[in-house]
């Protein structure tokens, strides 16, 4: 009788031992799953706030350039050379601001963004030179909060 009871708990040890180790390694999967998935939307998130960063400096450049060339009189060839190349920076920057959006549930991730969008596009309706260096500075202001706002998600 005594080895039917050795083999009993040997069994029991044994089938113990297979359901305990599937646990843990499902434990231990679920936990590498939800590792590489958080790794994966930060490293998403770092290259979709800088092109956003990156693509609003350049925004603003255009803007700058599209409100020199209209206040310093370049002929009208000159401005709508400079004007369609804004509308298509402000395009690019718009498309980097929609991808923001979708990674982040930060509201304050994303209204950092907008305003930072909105800041860059007032850049050309400056009327004199002190309200484009004032508008341009927010701007720059503007895109160096969001990058502060934005910097935490990403580490």
């Amino acid at each position: 009788m005594v080895p039917l009871w050795t083999s009993v708990v040997a069994v029991g040890g044994t089938l113990l031992g297979a359901v305990v180790t599937h646990l843990f390694q499902r434990l231990t999967a679920a936990r590498t799953e939800r590792f590489a998935r958080s790794e994966a939307l930060r490293q998403e998130r770092t290259a979709t706030y800088s092109s956003f960063a990156a693509a609003a400096e350049e925004y603003r450049h255009g803007q700058a350039g599209r409100w020199y060339r209209k206040a310093r009189g370049r002929t009208d060839a000159e401005f709508v050379e400079a004007r369609d190349e804004a509308h298509r920076l402000r395009t690019a920057t718009r498309q980097v601001l929609y991808r923001v959006k979708l990674l982040t549930d930060d509201p304050e991730v994303v209204g950092a963004a907008e305003e930072a969008y909105r800041c860059t596009r007032d850049v050309s309706t400056a009327r004199e030179q002190a309200e484009h260096d004032a508008l341009d500075t927010e701007a720059r202001e503007a895109i160096e909060v969001f990058v502060v706002r934005a910097a935490p998600l990403t580490r």
